[in-house]
């Protein structure tokens, strides 16, 4: 007995002593260490910055790889600014003569454009073992069967090396678009803008049909050159103002030869050793640990240079202490571990113990965490106010959209009956019940793709989708499920039902939620095309295969969204740009659309600065689609963040994805309220101990009352 109680006490004293609570969801880190502790639910499929083109795949390549540009974190409107370049680009314009003309000249005059960037020296790459050299040879660069022998993940390469990043490098990058076998999403629109870059691909689509090797140093692009070891030159058709906002976003980033080589060889590939899985860059932050079934991880990049936080911003930063650490070097936060969340319950809770640093809310957390006011003003609830923390919000510039594949038989095509299925379908989608039931009002309906805080977004009765919605008494209203039946039985199918065979129409939604989350949602969209006799028959698949399905055209119907990588109304209606197709030409236009007239109006309007004439061809080009409807609108979302009180240096960013360099954590409050809110309930441990006391005590008397008699025979 006595032993028991003196483990019990060991115990006990053992967890007192624990500077973590019982808790503490992670493995035990240095405490010293600004460590962010975040989340993700969906695994990145690319981290190669030619191939990457998704939010989630954002959060990390934007904090490793180092593109020329950037956007300022503090100023509004948003504003570029140099990141790796030593200034902005120099562009200057040429004549067809190659004559030069001044900056002010007309558009029609200029037969090209080009910029010439400058990168600042002294900027090194993460510590990889692609750079590893032995005298003239690369370490790793042809591994053998004895080097391979305990190889599982790139962290098994016994040395590590680096060098500096050289103009050659973004040259070698802009290369890469071209390539045949990584399908780059934006080739088909930089095609249309890179001098070179179309004969460049087929040049070397060519050699991969010869079964030729590809060697990208031993080809150019005429467009593209190396001026010296710190500058390159980007030559464009015509002008192409919006190339400065590409400069600033990963598809630019630089890309060391010895990286792709280090990558090819089979052997690494057959170990997923590629660069898909572990990225090379300059930025501040790299991949340390990639399970994407669990964790992954970034930490500081021990070979970066060092940035300055900024020293100035809007008005409002100052007093918001958004300048405090003017002048200081970044990173300030030594490591960012991602947990794998599935479920929004189990992240909500984790966040209200102290255990994730920021949360977005969830419908189901939603009323928890917000109160709406009288006039419908969104503010902090009680309880998150007594927590100390901070509400962030936003009117997103995204667009989430449902869209019809135009290449498939039936809801596709440029058809009057297609056609008219289309539209029919985009008025019985209620986009305004959607937003209330599941988004809690944190939205608007969209009129068009383009969403709030772009030009060419007109609101009001001006921008209403004429095709979808009505201006009734100061508002857009949607039109009545009677006008959308009447466009079915005009498209061949009253009632649902072919007039022709009389069959039901079945219709295909690929998605790839299948959590509890998600069944209200698709048990909603059914009711939506029930509504109109359609049935919507649901095909779930992981998000992998989604976009397998996406590219191959195979999709019928399908939900997206997507978030402006930059503030031009070019950035969003490219996805509809018919050579910017996902099929024909591995573009980002997921729907195929493809129309002569707005593709004429598109390369007029995407040259042009923001002026009277270019919102009168937007508008035009608007009109196009709503008639043509290859989008059931959807809506723009509201972003609510909330923060700890320990999370400095916040202001929500909507171009930039390089930002966690900025953000600041005082780990000294955060341990202090983990401590304050995770408090272990000890009466329960009271009440077992006691239980097992009454219950052991019988036993434990009757033991010594047998142990005196033996003793006294």
């Amino acid at each position: 007995m006595a032993r028991f109680g003196l483990l019990l006490l060991l115990a006990l004293c053992i967890s007192a002593c624990d500077i973590r609570p019982l808790n503490f969801p992670y493995q035990s880190d240095d405490s010293t260490q600004s460590i962010m502790y975040s989340s993700f639910s969906l695994r990145p499929k690319h981290l190669d910055p030619a191939r990457s083109y998704s939010s989630n795949e954002a959060i990390f390549t934007g904090q490793i790889y180092e593109p020329p540009l950037q956007y300022h974190y503090l100023k509004r409107p948003y504003e570029l600014t140099t990141l790796t370049a030593e200034s902005m680009p120099k562009v200057s314009f040429y004549d067809r003569n190659n004559q030069l003309l001044p900056n002010n000249a007309p558009v029609t005059d200029l037969a090209y454009s080009l910029y010439e960037i400058s990168i600042k020296p002294n900027i090194y790459y993460q510590p990889h073992p692609a750079f590893v050299r032995d005298k003239e040879r690369y370490s790793y660069h042809q591994l053998t069967q004895e080097q391979l022998a305990d190889i599982e993940g790139l962290a098994d390469f016994e040395l590590t090396s680096t060098r500096e990043l050289i103009a050659a490098d973004y040259v070698y990058q802009i290369k890469r678009l071209a390539h045949p076998k990584i399908h780059s999403p934006i080739l088909g629109v930089m095609s249309a803008h890179i001098v070179g870059l179309t004969e460049y691909a087929e040049q070397l689509q060519a050699l991969q049909a010869s079964d030729r090797p590809i060697n990208l140093q031993a080809h150019e692009i005429d467009g593209v050159k190396v001026i010296d070891r710190y500058t390159y030159q980007i030559k464009v058709h015509g002008k192409y103002p919006q190339l400065n906002y590409w400069l600033a976003m990963p598809f630019f980033a630089p890309m060391p030869w010895e990286a792709e080589a280090f990558y090819s060889q089979p052997s690494l590939v057959k170990k997923n050793i590629v660069l898909d899985w572990y990225p090379v860059g300059t930025g501040p932050y790299y991949l340390t640990h990639n399970d994407p079934n669990r964790q992954m991880v970034l930490e500081r990049n021990p070979n970066f240079r060092g940035e300055p936080y900024p020293s100035e911003g809007e008005v409002s930063d100052q007093q918001a202490g958004l300048l405090n650490a003017k002048g200081q070097q970044m990173p300030f936060i030594d490591k960012v571990i991602y947990t794998l969340e599935k479920e929004n319950t189990s992240y909500w809770n984790k966040f209200l113990q102290g255990y994730y640093d920021i949360s977005g809310i969830s419908s189901d957390s939603f009323e928890q965490a917000i109160q709406v006011g009288a006039t419908g003003e969104f503010g902090l609830s009680e309880a998150m106010k007594e927590k100390g923390m901070a509400l962030k919000t936003a009117v997103a510039t995204t667009t989430i959209y449902m869209g019809f594949n135009m290449i498939d038989p039936i809801i596709g095509g440029n058809s009057e009956r297609a056609r008219k299925l289309r539209q029919a379908i985009s008025i019985a989608l209620d986009y305004e019940e959607y937003i209330s039931i599941f988004a809690n009002g944190r939205g608007i309906a969209a009129q068009s793709l383009i969403p709030p805080g772009i030009f060419g977004y007109f609101a009001n009765e001006e921008g209403i989708n004429p095709v979808v919605y009505e201006w009734k008494d100061g508002q857009a209203k949607r039109k009545s499920l009677a006008i959308a039946k009447q466009l079915l039985r005009e498209a061949g199918y009253p009632e649902g039902r072919d007039q022709k065979t009389g069959q039901p129409l079945s219709l295909y939604f690929d998605v790839t939620g299948s959590g509890p989350d998600d069944k209200a949602r698709l048990n909603w969209l059914r009711k939506q095309f029930n509504k109109l006799g359609i049935q919507l028959v649901i095909r779930n698949t992981d998000y992998n295969r989604f976009q397998e399905k996406i590219r191959k055209g195979t999709a019928q119907i399908f939900q997206w969204g997507w978030n402006a990588d930059y503030p031009d109304p070019e950035n969003f209606l490219f996805l509809l740009y018919g050579p910017n197709s996902k099929v024909k030409f591995g573009g980002e236009n997921a729907v195929n659309y493809s129309n002569d007239e707005f593709d004429r109006l598109f390369e007029r309007m995407r040259v042009m600065e923001n002026n009277e004439e270019r919102m009168m061809i937007i508008k035009s080009m608007l009109s196009l689609l709503h008639h043509d409807a290859p989008w059931a609108w959807g809506f723009h979302p509201k972003q609510f963040s909330l923060y700890h009180s320990w999370n400095q240096n916040v202001k929500p960013n909507l171009m930039a994805n390089n930002i966690l360099k900025y953000r600041k954590l005082d780990i000294v409050e955060r341990a202090n309220k983990q401590e304050e809110w995770n408090q272990p309930l000890l009466w329960p441990l009271g009440i077992i101990l006691f239980s097992l006391f009454v219950l052991l005590l019988p036993a434990v008397m009757l033991y010594r009352k047998k142990v005196r008699a033996k003793i006294q025979f």
